[in-house]
């Protein structure tokens, strides 16, 4: 299949399919013309670099274990879990950053509510 036509089926822009060929996730085969030939696992292949992206996980993380989940069952791939684990404790520390923030800014805005409220009473 072409890359309009993976493209369509998928729903992932072709400017996309050929980033991630870059990145190497997807191989396809090049004819003399220049022209990509996916084969039919292709979209399937595009589906689960979607998943793992949806993880928040880089293409580079996704190319270390992609051809290991693709072939096996991901409970079975070693190279999965430590990524997993990196990227949750990632999370954790963008949530402990956020919920710093956002405990200093609900402590501005009662400041200047309660500057607002004390000026409003000696007028």
């Amino acid at each position: 299949m072409k890359i309009g036509e993976l493209s369509a089926r998928s729903g992932v822009s072709i400017r996309s399919l050929r980033y991630y060929e870059e990145q190497g996730l997807l191989s396809p085969l090049r004819h003399q013309n220049g022209y990509r030939e996916y084969s039919p696992f292709a979209e399937e292949q595009v589906r689960t670099i979607q998943f793992y992206l949806s993880l928040g996980l880089t293409t580079q993380q996704i190319s270390s274990f992609l051809h290991c989940v693709l072939k096996n069952e991901e409970a079975f791939c070693q190279e999965v879990l430590p990524i997993y684990q990196q990227k949750l404790a990632e999370i954790h520390e963008q949530i402990q950053l956020l919920e710093s923030i956002k405990s200093n800014l609900e402590d501005r805005i009662r400041f200047i509510l309660d500057e607002r409220e004390s000026n409003t009473k000696e007028k």
